[in-house]
């Protein structure tokens, strides 16, 4: 077709088409919100501009294209944060990339929970275990302005990410990222009291808290994540075995050694983890279980188990 012969786009009309476009295909679960989050990236506007003072202006070709290659991307699975290389969080907008977990609405109970139980505490000293992006850490350190943030990744490139992102909400003095699997960073306790390093010794005294979103989809549920999840996301940062438990019982195993007397272990699960995992935690006599925190939907999505 020529160019004298092609249809004129507002980007409002691009909006409504692709939007129902895309509802036609079932794995798309939220179509309009994709359709405005992509398209106010490509033309470099706020959503909300897409029904006020941009809605009738003619889409360029170079916003077009740009839309264009994204929709194709998203039809084939490639979830809409990494399309956009950002996500909410919090209250806040985090980097996100392949290299990452997507942030989740569900794990923002992890981050109030701590909050709540921080709330009149001066400088609390606090570890996120598998920190990914450093969505957690970082908004616990936006919360909370005394709060003393250890947070621990595998991946050098997800560190890589987190430590951008505490830089860009002005937390990058407040957190401290470290290298490493679980706590192997850290030096243990009992060694920290016999070092003469002070700053070893405030490393290893121990945690107030422990906070974590591990990786917990069981080997047999892999397969049946949605597409964008299972093509795309980090599996490190989601397989967690059989039954999804391997990484959770390491945790809370290293967990008791590494809190404070009263302080608190706050870790996130999967609704089908919440019988087999409180049983494992009620196991610990170190560990006196609280009652399980629902996520927004009312499925049971973080436990919490107090050091006596």
């Amino acid at each position: 077709m020529s160019t004298a012969t092609e249809k004129v786009w507002t980007l409002g009309e691009l909006l409504d088409w692709t939007a129902k476009h895309l509802a036609s295909k079932p794995h798309i679960e939220t179509p309009r919100l994709d359709a405005e989050v992509l398209l106010a990236h490509a033309a470099d506007c706020k959503r909300i501009d897409l029904y006020g003072i941009r809605h009738g202006e003619t889409a360029s070709p170079e916003v077009r294209q740009q839309f264009r290659d994204m929709i194709r991307r998203r039809l084939e699975g490639c979830p809409v944060a990494y399309l956009v290389g950002r996500k909410e969080f919090y209250g806040l907008e985090f980097k996100v990339g392949p290299a990452v977990l997507i942030p989740r609405p569900d794990t923002e109970h992890v981050v109030m929970e701590c909050l709540a139980l921080t709330k009149t505490m001066d400088k609390p000293r606090i570890v996120d275990i598998g920190a990914g992006s450093g969505a957690i850490a970082i908004a616990i350190a936006k919360n909370h302005a005394t709060a003393e943030i250890t947070a621990i990744d595998k991946s050098a490139d997800a560190l890589a990410v987190a430590k951008e992102n505490a830089a860009k909400h002005g937390v990058a003095d407040r957190v401290r990222f470290l290298h490493g699997d679980l706590f192997t960073p850290i030096e243990p306790a009992a060694q920290a009291r016999e070092s003469a390093s002070s700053l070893a010794c405030a490393a290893g005294s121990g945690f107030h808290f422990i906070v974590s979103n591990p990786p917990y989809i069981a080997d047999d549920d892999m397969p049946k994540l949605p597409i964008g999840v299972r093509q795309y996301e980090p599996h490190q940062a989601l397989n967690g075995g059989p039954g999804g438990f391997v990484v959770f019982d390491r945790l809370i195993a290293e967990s008791r050694s590494r809190l404070l007397p009263g302080g608190w272990l706050i870790v996130e699960i999967g609704t089908a983890q919440e019988k087999p995992a409180r049983e494992k935690l009620s196991a610990i006599t170190e560990f006196e279980l609280a009652p399980t925190v629902y996520d927004f939907s009312g499925h049971p999505r973080v436990l919490r188990a107090r050091r006596v």
